[in-house]
């Protein structure tokens, strides 16, 4: 099987070329931008009407942080399902022998969709995996793999005190259970890159049968900088 993977598109989705000989294309989540679920009703339905009209046997997507609309069934699952896109929340497909799970919950960052606080919250849901997937479709990286981000330390009690630091930032749960499951392939977006971070591309750590594929298309500070085409895969 040859796999097209792509996340964080974040509006777009048209500046993306599209690989040849894809049987399988999945999105990992954030095809959309803006917060306001009404406002990003609109870009939903562009992404959604462009994926459905990709040239490739099968499609799966799997909805992010920015994907608010979803979320709030302004746009409903079962209408993303009707156009025979296997949208997965918490649950299974089988495609081609291989059997698919996703989920959209990410670890809480401010207050956007599909987020839930790190510890025993992030626990239950990934106790719903299906161990005996093949492929791992989140949102959420897990923590320490392809999830580099940077941010800031407090030294002081004065605000403006603190220094820069670089830190792994997918959720350890997730880890716990990937470690477990040992999947083909896991599938995920969330922390994008930029020019000094890599996070898109794909890792297969030394001793592990798993690919990572963090396929985050625009870049960490601007979602409208697009700077990468996603992985292809062969399983």
């Amino acid at each position: 099987m040859r796999i097209w993977h792509i996340s964080d598109t974040h509006c777009h989705h048209d500046k993306l070329k599209v690989p040849e000989g894809i049987d399988l294309v999945i999105h990992s989540g954030d095809a959309s931008n803006l917060k306001d679920p009404y406002a990003n009703e609109h870009e939903m339905r562009s992404f959604i009407t462009w994926f459905d009209g990709l040239k490739i046997p099968s499609k799966v997507f799997v909805a992010g942080n920015h994907d608010t609309s979803i979320e709030r069934t302004l746009i409903h699952p079962e209408d993303i399902k009707a156009l025979g896109i296997k949208y997965l929340h918490n649950e299974t497909v089988e495609i081609m022998g291989l059997k698919i799970w996703g989920s959209p919950y990410v670890p809480r960052f401010g207050d956007w969709a599909f987020m839930k606080p790190r510890g025993k919250m992030m626990d239950k849901v990934w106790n719903l995996m299906d161990m005996d997937a093949d492929i791992l479709v989140t949102h959420s990286p897990p923590k320490g793999i392809l999830d580099l981000t940077g941010g800031y330390m407090q030294v002081s009690d004065n605000e403006k005190d603190r220094i820069r630091i670089m830190e792994n930032v997918g959720c350890e749960s997730l880890r716990k259970k990937v470690l477990e499951l040992k999947p083909k392939l896991h599938c995920f977006g969330h922390i994008h890159g930029s020019n000094k971070i890599y996070n898109s591309g794909t890792l297969r750590p030394s001793g592990m049968r798993t690919i990572f594929s963090n396929g985050a298309c625009c870049s960490h500070r601007r979602e409208g900088s697009f700077f990468f085409n996603g992985n292809v895969i062969e399983l």
